[in-house]
């Protein structure tokens, strides 16, 4: 398996942040030229509810993915990028997809709660399928 690969899962997960981006961003205009709110409301942010879930939502991309990026990379450094790491890394990304759908749309609290536990899981089994890899590489044993 090429050792990239984890890297597109990782680019994914930052489109959907860049996307996030926009949709608070867009919101946030659509606000303000509807007059639901004042540009200086954004100081200190205290979003009208048409893009406070965006607003939310950006923050939540940089939470829990920050778990995720940093063990795509320890992946790739260690050469353990195998298959089981890259469909963890997918699945990761395709349960935060869905709960930044949930969020900026409907927003039903306990599907969105859901959809965090499941990606929350996913990350877990990540980190765990590279503390196997490292101790059967040989990896197990502190030096010091």
């Amino acid at each position: 398996m090429q050792s990239t690969a984890i890297f597109w899962p990782m680019i994914v997960q930052i489109a959907l942040t860049i996307a996030a981006y926009a949709i608070m961003s867009a919101r946030r205009i659509a606000a303000v030229k509807s007059g639901e709110a004042r540009a200086r409301d954004f100081r200190i942010p205290s979003d009208p509810e048409s893009s406070a879930s965006a607003a939310r939502n950006v923050s939540s991309q940089f939470e829990l993915p920050v778990l995720f990026y940093v063990v795509c990379l320890a992946f790739q450094q260690t050469g353990g990028a195998d298959l089981v790491a890259l469909v963890l890394a997918w699945l990761f990304v395709a349960a935060r997809i869905a709960h930044a759908w949930v969020h900026m749309t409907s927003n039903i609290v306990l599907m969105r709660r859901r959809l965090f536990i499941l990606g929350f899981v996913i990350v877990i089994a990540m980190w765990g399928w590279f503390a196997i890899r490292i101790m059967l590489a040989g990896g197990g044993a502190i030096q010091v």
